[in-house]
């Protein structure tokens, strides 16, 4: 009996490893594999911003470089946090990434008040691809042109000039709320469902400035199209170097804006890491610099842990300004 059970136990302990060694087998297999499907990339915002521009360069370079096929969804709403919701709450296999600008993937946590996902706990960092300066942009039926049109307009009309976001709790809002304090002014809010609406709108007159990201706009700008009231960024820009910095109109703010590419929490790190290494390499080509230059970013790059600590940097940066500021959302 004693040999017997023994040789049993023996064998249940051999079909315990087996079926672990299986499983291990084929989750690495899985990961392996990756991608046998279509992935997913949400863009949080509509299509047509050069933030979404940027998504799609990316998908392109992904499903050369990994052999599969990455789709660019756009989900605009409630500042991007629709279609970061919906990446948080997807399945960690590699099929759902978000390209996240500032709002989503940072900053909505301390303007909403209530937000189904937490960019820290929900998503894992891939890596960072751009940074972006922020700019107020005035549209051809503006009655401002200039910085100094409108501290003496708006002084004049309080609430009166409307100026349009992407989206309640973006960078874009919150830069537009900074101006008004420093410059003593009072102005209208109309939050978009992202840059592209906001910027048909701008150009037809039903919207007088746009407090945003500068990709969508430095061409239109140039083009003579819009008029730069101010960059926020602490020197000129070369695709626009006739629209003076924040600080040159005698306000003190700085507020830059950013794309990352974030996934599920739980993801296997062996996909996060091909993502990353395809990206890196990627922001290094000719290809990707002239992408970068047309769309008024510079390249950015990370590992995935220099992306996490940058999230928290950039949370615990805005957080006492986001508060002096009575944001809430």
């Amino acid at each position: 009996m004693t040999r017997i059970s023994r040789r049993s136990f023996n064998l249940g302990l051999g079909a315990l490893g087996g079926g672990g060694l299986v499983g291990f087998g084929a989750r690495s297999a899985k990961a392996d594999t990756w991608p046998s499907r279509p992935v997913t990339i949400i863009m949080p915002f509509a299509a047509g911003s050069g933030t979404d521009s940027m998504a799609r360069a990316l998908a392109t370079e992904f499903t050369e470089k990994l052999g599969g096929r990455f789709i660019v969804e756009n989900r605009p709403g409630a500042g991007g946090n629709l279609g970061a919701t919906a990446v948080a709450k997807a399945a960690p296999d590699g099929y759902t990434l978000l390209f996240a600008t500032n709002g989503p993937g940072a900053v909505n946590k301390l303007t909403y008040k209530d937000m189904q996902y937490d960019p820290e706990r929900d998503f894992a960092p891939v890596v960072l691809v751009s940074e972006i300066p922020a700019i107020v942009a005035a549209g051809p039926q503006s009655p401002a042109k200039t910085f100094a049109e409108l501290v003496t307009y708006a002084r004049a009309n309080p609430e009166k000039v409307n100026i349009g976001n992407p989206g309640n709790g973006t960078l874009g809002h919150i830069v537009a709320v900074l101006v008004q304090k420093q410059a003593g002014i009072k102005l209208n809010h109309i939050p978009y469902r992202g840059s592209a609406p906001l910027t048909s709108d701008l150009l037809g007159g039903q919207v007088a400035l746009a407090s945003d990201l500068m990709a969508t706009y430095a061409p239109l700008i140039a083009d003579g199209k819009l008029n730069g009231i101010a960059l926020i960024s602490k020197t000129r820009n070369e695709a626009i170097p006739n629209v003076p910095t924040i600080k040159e109109v005698g306000v003190n703010i700085e507020g830059s804006g950013w794309c990352s590419v974030l996934a599920p929490a739980g993801t296997p790190t062996e996909i996060i890491d091909k993502l990353n290494g395809v990206t890196n390499a990627y922001l290094k080509t000719d290809k990707a610099k002239a992408q970068l230059k047309t769309l008024s970013m510079t390249a950015a790059g990370s590992t995935p842990q220099e992306l996490k600590a940058f999230i928290a940097a950039e949370i615990a940066k805005w957080r006492p300004i986001v508060q002096e500021a009575n944001i809430s959302l």
